[in-house]
């Protein structure tokens, strides 16, 4: 497997796992850095530029773990939109709520897929014993 490819899955694991204080600040504080429109496209932070783009082959855009990431990636980022327009609209009740649930279990679920894939393409360069 391509460094390249495992270090992005590295990456995103760390960034994604960093929103939940970005977050947590803009619900505490009310002001934030990122619109809950920005926050929704999954295709702005560098994984989603980098899950997206024209880098990764078809055959790997085709696979199971591609198709499954890509999606949970997406449902993130619908997630952390959701509490930001709390946020913005000055409803921190709702938006600790959406952050201590849904977004949680998104982040959750998000992670345990990229450490899934993370293996399963370490496992691929692997090459068997001959005998």
């Amino acid at each position: 497997m391509d460094h390249g490819m495992r270090e992005a899955i590295r990456d995103a694991m760390g960034a994604h796992g960093a929103w939940k204080l970005r977050l947590k600040t803009t619900v505490m504080t009310g002001r934030g850095d990122i619109t809950a429109a920005h926050a929704r496209c999954d295709d702005r932070c560098a994984f989603g530029r980098w899950l997206h783009g024209p880098d990764l082959g078809e055959d790997l855009k085709r696979s199971k773990p591609y198709q499954v990431v890509r999606r949970l990636h997406a449902e993130f980022h619908q997630s952390a939109g959701e509490v930001l327009a709390a946020a913005e609209q000055g409803d921190s009740a709702t938006a600790e709520t959406i952050l201590a649930g849904d977004f949680d279990t998104r982040s959750e679920v998000l992670k345990r897929a990229l450490v899934k894939w993370l293996g399963e393409l370490s496992q691929a360069t692997v090459t068997p014993p001959r005998g």
